[in-house]
Parts: C-alpha cells; sequence; structure tokens
C-alpha cells in the first residue's frame, strides 16, 4: 500500500516537470529575435502536430457545430483550422472512450438480463479456469460450513453483474455530459470563432478547462468507491486529477501565442490523463475475452486434438505403420476416380454435344437412308407380290398397308397346307416379306431411340456432373461466408445493414429521451442523453460513410446526420428526418425492399 502513493507522487512531479519545461521553453522562443522565434515556433508546431497526429485515428471528425461559410482571409483561415483541429482531437478522444465503455457496457447488461441460472453459469463457467476452482471450492466450503444454498451463489453474480455495470453506466454518463456541454459550446460560438479566433480561443479553453473540472468531480467518486469494494483489485485506485490553467492573464481579451500554447498542451495533457484513466478503469471492468468465455470448449478441443494426434502418431510411419499411408493412396484415387466420373467426362460430353452437332448430324442422316433403304425394299417386294397373287398391275403409289392385307390373306392361305405350300406354294415368299417387314420395324424402333438418347446427351452428363456441382456450390457459400463473416455496421452483409438501421432506431430512441429529460427538467439527464444522442450520430456516420459516397448520396445523408446533431433543432423535425432516413436512402434501407 506504500507503493501507491509513492508512485502517484512520481507520476505527478514528472507531469509538472514536463509542463514547466515546456512553458519555460515558451518563454524563451519568444524572448528571442523574430527571425529566430519564427524558426523556433515551427520546430514546436512541428512537434505539436506530430504528437497530435500519433493519437489521432485514421478517420475522419464527426463534424464539428460550425458554420457552412468559411472565412476569406487566409490568416484567420489558418487560425481558425488550427483551433478546429483541437476541438476535432477532444472529440475524437471523447467518442473512442465512450464507444470503450459502451461496448462493455452492452456485454454486462446482456448478462443481467439473463436468468439466475445463466448469471451462475457465467460467474463459474465463463470466467476462466482460475474463477472455476475459486467459486466451487467457496461454494464447497459455505455449503459443509454454513449449508448455503445455490440462491447465495446467485445474489453473488448478479452484485457482481450489477457492479461493474454501476461503474460503467457512471463513466458512460460522465464522458457524455462532457461531450454534451462542449458540443453546445462550440455551437454557441461557432461562428465568432471562425471569425476572429484569437479573441474567442481563450474565453473556449477556460470553458474546457472547466469541464475537466467538472467531469473530475463527476467520476471522483469512483475512487471511493472502488476503495470500498473487495471484488475488483486496487491496480486502478488513483484518483483522477487534471491540471488547471495556470495564472496567465485568464481576465484578458487577449492572450499571447505562448499562453495559448501553454493552453493547447495542458488540454491534450489532460486528454492523455483522461484516456489513461478511462484505460485502466475499463480494464477492471471489461468483459471476458472469447478465450475466458469459452475456455472450456477449447480445453475439450485441445484434448480432443491432442487424442486424435496421438493416434494419427500410432498410425504414422514414426511408429512403423502404413496405415496413414494407405489411407492418403486411397483417398487420392478415390479423388481423382471422382474427377473424371462426375467432372471430367460429363464435361467432355457436354462439349461434344455442343460441338460435334454437324458430325452426329451427318450420321443420323445415314442411318434415316438406311432405314428408307429398307422401306423401298419393303414396298417393291409387296408390289411384285401382290400383282403376282392378283394377277393384274397395280399403280406404284399403293400403300403398304394395303399391299401387306393382300399377302396376309394369301399367308393364312397358304399356312392351311405348309408342307405342300412350303415346297410348291407362296408360304416361304410370304415368310420373308414378313422378315423384311420385322426388319424394318427394327430399323425404325433403334432409328427412334437412338434420336431419344442423343437428345438427352447433355441431360445425361449434366446429372453425371451433378455431385460436383453441389459440392462447388458448398464451398462456395462456405467460402463467402468467411469473406463475410464482418457483422459489424460498416460491413456489407445484410447483418451489417440491419445494424445501420439499429443505429437509426437507437438515435431515434434517445432524441425521444432527450425530450423527455427536457419535459420533466431533468437538466442534467438530458445532457448526458444528448452526449449520448451524439456519439450514436458519430457511429452511424461513419457506419454509412463508404456506402453512401459509394451510392452518391453522402452529400444529403451527411447533412441530415449532422442537422440530427443540431442542440436547437426541434425534436418533432429530428425524428421526421430519422423516419426519412430510413425510408430514402439505400444503404440504410432493409434488404428485401433493395432487391
Amino acid at each position: 500500500m506504500d507503493s501507491k502513493p509513492a508512485q502517484d507522487e512520481s507520476t505527478s512531479v514528472k507531469t509538472l516537470f514536463a509542463f514547466y519545461s515546456n512553458y519555460l521553453w515558451n518563454r524563451l522562443t519568444t524572448s528571442v529575435p523574430s527571425s529566430d522565434s519564427k524558426f523556433l515556433g515551427k520546430i514546436s508546431n512541428l512537434c505539436n502536430q506530430a504528437a497530435r497526429a500519433g493519437s489521432r485515428r485514421r478517420r475522419a471528425c464527426f463534424p464539428l457545430p460550425l458554420p457552412s461559410n468559411s472565412p476569406d482571409s487566409p490568416l484567420v483561415m489558418t487560425e481558425a483550422s488550427r483551433v478546429v483541429d483541437v476541438l476535432e482531437d477532444i472529440m475524437e478522444h471523447m467518442f473512442t472512450n465512450l464507444h470503450n465503455v459502451q461496448k462493455n457496457l452492452n456485454f454486462w447488461q446482456s448478462r443481467a438480463e439473463g436468468s439466475n441460472a445463466r448469471k451462475v453459469y457465467f460467474k463459474v463457467f465463463e470466467r476462466g479456469p482460475r474463477a472455476f476452482a475459486s467459486e466451487t471450492f467457496q461454494f464447497l466450503r459455505e455449503w459443509f460450513t454454513e449449508g448455503s444454498s445455490i440462491q447465495h451463489l446467485s445474489e453473488s453474480a448478479s452484485a457482481y453483474i450489477y457492479e461493474r455495470i454501476a461503474v460503467l453506466t457512471t463513466l458512460r454518463s460522465s464522458l457524455a455530459t462532457f461531450l454534451a456541454e462542449m458540443y453546445m459550446e462550440v455551437d454557441r460560438c461557432g461562428e465568432e470563432l471562425l471569425k476572429d479566433p484569437e479573441r474567442v480561443l481563450p474565453s473556449l479553453l477556460l470553458t474546457i478547462n472547466g469541464l475537466f473540472s467538472k467531469l473530475e468531480a463527476s467520476i471522483g467518486h469512483l475512487h471511493a468507491m472502488r476503495q470500498r469494494n473487495s471484488s475488483i483489485d486496487g491496480s486502478c485506485s488513483f484518483p483522477l486529477m487534471f491540471e488547471e490553467l495556470p495564472e496567465v492573464n485568464q481576465e484578458g481579451s487577449q492572450w499571447t501565442d505562448c499562453e495559448m500554447r501553454d493552453a493547447i498542451n495542458l488540454v491534450y495533457e489532460n486528454l492523455h490523463k483522461l484516456d489513461t484513466y478511462i484505460s485502466l478503469m475499463v480494464a477492471k471492468h471489461q468483459r471476458p475475452r472469447k478465450v475466458t468465455v469459452y475456455w472450456i470448449r477449447y480445453t475439450c478441443g485441445a484434448v480432443g486434438l491432442s487424442v486424435c494426434s496421438l493416434w494419427l502418431l500410432r498410425h504414422s510411419s514414426l511408429m512403423g505403420s502404413p496405415d496413414i499411408d494407405n489411407w492418403i493412396r486411397e483417398a487420392r484415387d478415390s479423388t481423382i476416380s471422382f474427377f473424371n466420373d462426375h467432372v471430367e467426362q460429363p464435361l467432355l460430353s457436354i462439349r461434344d454435344e455442343l460441338f460435334d452437332t454437324f458430325r452426329k448430324r451427318h450420321k443420323g442422316v445415314m442411318e434415316i437412308e438406311e432405314v428408307q433403304l429398307t422401306a423401298n425394299s419393303l414396298h417393291r417386294m409387296l408390289l411384285a407380290f401382290s400383282e403376282q397373287t392378283k394377277g393384274q398391275k397395280l399403280p406404284e403409289n399403293a400403300s403398304d398397308q394395303e399391299l401387306l392385307e393382300i399377302v396376309m390373306a394369301r399367308y393364312e392361305k397358304e399356312v392351311m397346307h405348309p408342307i405342300q405350300n412350303l415346297l410348291n406354294g407362296e408360304l416361304a415368299r410370304a415368310l420373308l416379306i414378313q422378315v423384311q417387314k420385322l426388319k424394318l420395324d427394327i430399323e425404325t424402333a433403334m432409328l427412334e431411340l437412338d434420336q431419344i438418347l442423343r437428345a438427352n446427351e447433355i441431360n445425361f452428363a449434366i446429372l453425371a456432373a451433378l455431385p460436383a456441382f453441389f459440392l462447388s456450390l458448398i464451398l462456395l457459400m462456405l467460402v463467402r461466408a468467411w469473406f463475410k463473416r464482418d457483422t459489424r455496421a460498416e460491413g456489407r452483409g445484410r447483418i451489417a445493414r440491419l445494424q445501420r438501421r439499429l443505429l437509426i432506431v437507437e438515435v431515434e430512441k434517445r432524441i425521444m429521451q432527450y425530450q423527455t429529460y427536457i419535459d420533466n427538467g431533468k437538466e442534467k439527464d438530458a445532457e448526458s442523453m444528448y452526449g449520448l444522442v451524439l456519439y450514436t450520430l458519430d457511429r452511424l456516420y461513419h457506419a454509412v460513410e463508404r456506402h453512401a459516397k459509394a451510392t452518391g448520396e453522402w452529400q444529403w445523408l451527411r447533412q441530415d446526420i449532422v442537422d440530427l446533431a443540431k442542440p436547437g433543432l426541434q425534436t418533432s423535425y429530428k425524428l421526421i428526418v430519422t423516419s426519412r432516413m430510413e425510408r430514402v436512402y439505400d444503404c440504410l434501407l432493409p434488404s428485401l425492399k433493395r432487391q
């Protein structure tokens, strides 16, 4: 316990040393001649810009409530852009800290909504093996000594969850209030800030310094609460203490460049302290990692993988067994056979059917001609037999059916005396005619069957290729699901589109809650809720930016989001804007309606 105050004291000493060394350096730059001071000033500005660039995120900031018409003077524009950079950095730090708090708070709130059995299961089985052993040992000890029941364990789990919800909710409310007050202050003096930044910036920095003091007071009681709680360790037990502006002409209308740089550096120093404090506080109340939550599954998987590895090692060539080599050979042969039967041969058949049409058509014409020759031969045989039987000349265009009736009538008469007519009559000739007729029928049937099979060759090839097609389709779906596994609001899938629509719902809900607090006279709660509205709008802003730019609707969607953030806009108009956003913009439409 003695090392903690010493560590805090050394940290404060280092902070004061850095601040006053920077202060003396700025004084030195103003005391040298003008040409040298410009040179040293440029170096100082470059150092400050590099420090700010290293801490900023790689994305555009949510728009500040500044007027769209920019001043014409390049000097004023340069000063205004420097001021805007400072304000954007403050907002980015606040949005980052709010997001860090909110995502952990969502986890604990989802656990709090579960049943008592689900809470007990989480506390015992989803906090890692050490917590599992500790909770099991404590439960068994209390069971045998005090006779405690599951109800006591359930109450302990609920207290564990709600304790973290309380701390994170307090942090979120304080950060949101800071963000709302700063945003409304920028909205109040935005036009004057662009016109005369040298005059407005001192008062704005003083206001921001006061907001840091209020933030320190609002979350200062968390230190005492952590000291009282025994379920949370005290590795983050130091209180949050921001630096205040030194006595540098705070009442004057104009500040020197040195005083201005000192104030800006102090703002960045306080932001760094806030980031460190929030990170440590959230680290002690954060949701467990995925590996910790599913440690039982991973342990069973590791055991199963170890058993499988030992079994494979037993059947490998390292142990003198040829089983794995044989299995690999059989799998390779089966794969090659499957590829040949269900991929290569069907594709070759389809290719032959599509590109060898002329050859097959010529072969079909030849077969038709052969059948026609057999039919002509049969017609001549029937005509000659009928003329001889009738003893008269018959027309050449007589049908085969008429001639066949004459032949069958003669055949029936000859069959009455088969032996005699086989040698001296026309029985043998009539049998030969029937054989010719049977040959014609067979050839005709074969031709029709060949045409049917030839017409369905592509169907047969496609049927043979269906197993490979379905296997390829399943693999393609798995690969597509793997590439689109990102379910964040910035993604492209159906779930990402749903997340963006839920963000609009969340904005709408918080706007109505903000108006309810205003109507009931709860100014503090209203400020906190307005900060949460800004945080949700920032998430929506970055979630839809890339998609709206791709569809060409970013200009109008961006303006609607900025309008929702304006503090002076009526709530009824904001609700109209959110309703229009859900109906008009392509990147916010449901998937079914978009198709």
